[in-house]
């Protein structure tokens, strides 16, 4: 009538838990695609450089705004940046700009794509 049911073998648990940890992956850990980025930028979103205030200077794309990575939850706060707000950020190479957007999702800002680096998305244009 019924069948036992057996133990789940250790390939099949960690087979989970491998399935389980991918669900768990950032889900911009696909983004940095300068071809989307510059869709966006071109669109007229809210570019910000998460770069120092020094390497913006040596160079930016036309019309980010400079907030250095670790101050990109409070500065957006004092511009009255919304959490809906369409948000492209990048920086030298999609690291910082990666920790900046992991910062703003934590705080419930939901439309935010890292572009990467800017030498990157510069030679994409």
């Amino acid at each position: 009538m019924f069948k036992k049911s057996m133990p789940l073998s250790v390939q099949s648990i960690l087979a989970l838990l491998v399935l389980f940890a991918a669900s768990l992956m950032p889900t911009w850990a696909a983004e940095q695609e300068p071809s989307v980025a510059w869709e966006k930028i071109d669109r007229g979103v809210t570019l910000i450089d998460v770069r120092t205030a020094e390497e913006f200077a040596a160079g930016h794309i036309d019309g980010a705004i400079n907030i250095p990575f670790e101050n990109i939850v409070s500065e957006l706060v004092k511009r009255n940046i919304t959490k809906d707000t369409e948000i492209v950020l990048y920086c030298r190479s999609g690291n910082r700009s990666g920790m900046a957007q992991e910062s703003l999702v934590k705080q419930g800002y939901s439309n935010t794509y890292n572009a990467g680096g800017l030498d990157s998305l510069i030679s994409a244009r």
